[in-house]
């Protein structure tokens, strides 16, 4: 083998080295910023007793009920994974996607780390977070390059709705002090999250059974170009499953009511969750 092809061969390998190395710092950095927020979060030792759950409207109750939380402690940390697809509109190709994601309750706080294959390379790094009221999501070319880097009021709102949308997965949490809520019907509930100085609202529906099957809110909506809009924002469930005795929804997907049509732009399924176990992050 001569030297010319000795280095075209050498290439993909020295390409490979460098990406493998940027996914890893990513995923250090991801793994520091997850510790920190569990090593403050607020440990609780309280178990969901049905009294709890009184002057609640009738499908909440029943949701938390069906969903297996009474009796079992108040969560305070959760893990979990998920597999799925991602684009960003009609025109966009679909995106293979993993994630893990990490929340505290008290405060209530996630990170997002996950990973999507371009053209079939595992090439871009996600990181989606909301600490201390804060969005920000950061996207960057194989853990190395800076693609995006969302941040500000919008992008607050839109990551608070999206724990408050998320708390279906660890259900006592809507239990929490900044959590109320408002009867609509025997199939429907508004709740509210409070904190940072903002407030925001939406719709949860239920089946008669207790299962969550839809969230409905408005959140804000990066355009691609630098704005956003507050766009009517939905979260339909299409299957449940159960994880440390609690029930959840497992499969679903995220969809913009937008005045072009609804956009879904992201499906997920749940394959992994664990509670109340810090020590294993």
């Amino acid at each position: 083998m001569n030297t010319m092809s000795k280095i075209a061969l050498s290439i993909p390998l020295f390409a490979g080295l460098i990406f493998a190395g940027g996914y890893l710092r990513f995923k250090a950095n991801t793994n520091e910023q997850v510790r920190t927020l569990f090593a403050g979060a607020e440990q609780k030792e309280q178990v969901v007793t049905p009294e709890m759950l009184e002057g609640l409207p009738q499908p909440v109750q029943r949701y938390l009920h069906y969903s297996g939380v009474v009796g079992k402690p108040l969560v305070s940390t959760v893990r979990l994974k998920q597999q799925g697809r991602i684009r960003q509109d009609e025109s966009s190709p679909w995106m293979p996607l993993k994630a893990e994601e990490y929340y505290t309750v008290s405060p209530p706080t996630f990170v997002w780390q996950a990973g999507a294959r371009v053209a079939g390379i595992p090439l871009m790094r996600i990181r989606d977070s909301y600490v201390a009221g804060t969005g920000r999501m950061f996207i960057t070319a194989g853990g190395l390059f800076t693609v995006g880097d969302m941040q500000g009021a919008e992008m607050d709102q839109g990551s608070m709705m999206r724990y408050l949308n998320e708390m279906m997965w660890f259900p006592s949490a809507f239990l929490s002090d900044y959590i109320t809520w408002e009867a609509i019907d025997d199939n429907s509930a508004r709740v509210l999250m409070t904190g940072h100085g903002r407030q925001i609202s939406a719709v949860i529906t239920f089946d008669d059974r207790g299962r969550l099957t839809n969230f409905t809110g408005e959140r804000y909506r990066d355009n691609g170009d630098g704005t956003s809009d507050l766009v009517l924002w939905s979260t339909p469930v299409t299957a449940y499953g159960e994880f440390g005795g609690i029930s959840i929804p497992v499969q679903g997907r995220g969809v913009w009511h937008l005045e072009s049509g609804d956009l879904t732009y992201i499906e997920l399924d749940i394959l992994e969750v664990e509670y109340d176990r810090p020590d294993t992050y």
